[in-house]
């Protein structure tokens, strides 16, 4: 079962493309999901929303309630990845919304580390449900979406 879920994972998180299913309550996507459940309004791929966001709205390196995270695409995550964050537990602690981290599922109040050096977001670990831990992975992260236009944060 795990060698199953180590060459699947890639593919199902793969999933975070956010085109053309419409909501979150079809296919388990994080897109969608992250869409519905955050001020944020932004389609298509996960790791494009850091992109589409520039000028519509804030953008920081400090998460915040109600932010959405935004992962790199990169070969685990071709589509890159997004989550809301539900609360700020320490400056290199919070806990997520989000779908399909675990494949076709919908995890609250997951735990997300930074483990950048400079703090910065750029790299985080994620709580990892069916080992009771945080992941070996470290992924890259742009930072977070703020639901404020640019200037009214």
């Amino acid at each position: 079962m795990g060698r199953w879920v180590c060459l699947a994972l890639p593919l199902l998180l793969a999933a975070c493309a956010g085109g053309g299913h419409g909501s979150w309550r079809g296919a388990v996507q994080c897109a969608p999901y992250a869409r519905d459940h955050s001020d944020i309004n932004l389609r298509g791929d996960a790791a494009s929303w850091w992109w589409q966001a520039k000028g519509q709205y804030a953008r920081s390196p400090r998460p915040r309630e109600g932010d959405v995270l935004v992962f790199r695409a990169s070969r685990r995550l071709p589509s890159g990845h997004v989550s809301v964050v539900r609360e700020v537990r320490s400056s290199r602690l919070v806990l997520v919304d989000h779908a399909n981290w675990e494949p076709g599922e919908v995890t609250r109040h997951a735990p997300v580390q930074d483990v950048s050096p400079r703090n910065d977001w750029t790299r985080v670990r994620v709580w990892w449900s069916p080992v009771h831990a945080f992941g070996k992975t470290v992924y890259p992260t742009y930072g977070f979406i703020e639901p404020y236009t640019p200037g009214n944060s």
